[in-house]
């Protein structure tokens, strides 16, 4: 029985089965998408998108609105992202030879994030624009015994996107524009191993072999029960992308924009490494042991190089802008995200085999948003907006790293105009989360328990931006 449960090639997997790029449950769009790429724009729930003209950050969903700005502008803002995600038990199972665990604690944490952009008019016509954004991201990080351990205990993924593009107004009522994007991504997970089981599956291969007596078996499991490694991967890599947008004016009041961001390859490499215990046994065992854990260190749970390929999802927005007076505005916005791409996960050492392929199965996602202004004199404008975002995640594939579900945004905000150059904006949101299920083994609940049980998730944001007119 343990020889089936704990397969060498199957200790190597589940070490690296959570270790993916794609460990996201503190990023605030779907999946582990990061919608905060303005202040101005949180406060509407981001529901003018691709028709966003009020400063330059808009053109970080539309490159074609930097027609709008008459002279140079620049932009600073600054999001600060503070998910909850609390893992509540219900049918939890331990891996073999290893206690339960607690619930994990709360794997939110405060992140900040940060956004510039920049918009120079070259003529009439043209308009440079540089933006430097994050487009995904997160920081989770769990409880070092957490019922999940096994499958995922930290997860950090940051990325820094630099964006140029250029603006061409064709006409008073339409523009166009084109983008290139510079984008790197550098990434860190943990989780525990489960070093007993290896140690177990070890000592019965051995026995089957002749090498050490079927006896001794029972007393080497239960003088190692308890062990636990610690596995970390890092990867990073660098990549290009592109981004295209319209801007059509139907008259001086309402405006219509459409953008398509391409999504982006990524071959990162990195390395992994294990910080392996030294069993502590009697000393008629010690010999024995010594020896099953050096072939574990060697053959399964070794430090070396790791690459995996990832495609990041493309993105479509079709976006509606309308001033209705002087004092009101009204925006709507649809988001279409290619989250399909990303079927599975598959890493692999850099000598050739494969440590883990992890079915992610994610679907394509719809993100709606509506939202209003009200000017309430030169000075003070205040916003409101709601949006609903779909997840990607399906019930089946859900991890410990992406506890991911449907999201409803409830967003305000307010901007304040010190003096035609200087504006100041604020912008809140609270998202709520659809309780997330999840049932996940990870390969083998002998090898990495069984995690079942739901999510509490929600997400407060609170954004600060400063916009300068030259």
């Amino acid at each position: 029985m343990i020889a089936n449960q704990f397969r060498r090639s199957s200790v190597a997997a589940g070490v690296i089965a959570a270790l993916s790029l794609m460990g996201a449950g503190g990023a605030q769009g779907a999946g582990f998408a990061l919608q905060e790429q303005s202040a101005s724009g949180l406060g509407n729930a981001f529901a003018a998108g691709a028709a966003a003209t009020e400063d330059a950050s808009s053109m970080s969903v539309n490159p074609a609105t930097l027609s709008k700005y008459a002279s140079p502008q620049a932009v600073v803002a600054l999001h600060l992202i503070t998910p909850s995600m609390k893992f509540s038990n219900d049918g939890s199972q331990p891996a073999a030879f290893q206690p339960l665990g607690g619930q994990g604690g709360d794997a939110g944490s405060v992140n900040a994030v940060p956004n510039i952009y920049l918009a120079v008019p070259i003529n009439r016509d043209f308009t440079f624009g540089l933006g430097i954004n994050v487009p995904f991201g997160l920081v989770t990080e769990y409880d070092d015994d957490f019922i999940g351990r096994f499958q995922g205990i930290k997860s950090e993924v940051q990325t820094i996107n630099v964006n140029p593009a250029l603006s061409w107004r064709v006409n008073d009522q339409f523009a166009v524009g084109f983008g290139v994007n510079w984008q790197h991504v550098k990434a860190n997970f943990t989780n525990m191993v489960n070093y007993s089981g290896a140690l177990a599956q070890a000592a019965q291969t051995a026995a089957g072999q002749g090498l050490i007596p079927p006896a001794s078996v029972p007393a080497i499991v239960a003088s190692t029960a308890g062990l636990q490694s610690k596995a970390r991967v890092d990867a990073s890599d660098s990549a290009w992308g592109w981004n295209i947008g319209a801007l059509w004016d139907l008259n001086p009041d309402t405006r219509i924009g459409i953008a398509y961001r391409a999504p982006i390859k990524y071959n990162a490499s990195g390395n992994v490494s294990f910080d392996n215990p030294t069993p502590s046994v009697p000393p008629a065992l010690a010999p024995v042991v010594a020896l099953l854990a050096q072939q574990v260190n060697t053959v399964a749970l070794y430090n070396g190089g790791i690459h995996s390929t990832i495609k990041l999802p493309d993105e479509a927005n079709l976006s509606f802008f309308q001033t209705i007076n002087d004092r009101w505005d009204w925006m709507a916005d649809i988001q279409w995200t290619g989250w399909s791409t990303l079927k599975d996960l598959t890493f692999v050492r850099s000598t050739g085999p494969v440590l883990q392929s992890t079915p992610e199965n994610f679907d394509d996602t719809w993100r709606f948003a509506i939202g209003a202004n009200y000017k309430y004199n030169d000075q003070w404008k205040f916003r409101g907006g709601v949006a609903f975002d779909q997840s990607p995640v399906n019930n089946t594939d859900r991890t410990v790293r992406l506890p991911d579900g449907d999201r409803t945004w409830l967003s305000a905000g307010l901007r304040y105009s010190l003096s035609k150059q200087l504006k100041f904006d604020l912008g809140f949101s609270y998202i709520f989360i659809d309780k997330p299920s999840i049932d996940q083994n990870e390969g083998s609940t002998a090898q990495n328990g069984l995690v079942k049980g739901h999510y509490n998730d929600n997400v407060v944001i609170l954004s600060g931006q400063m916009v300068y007119s030259f």
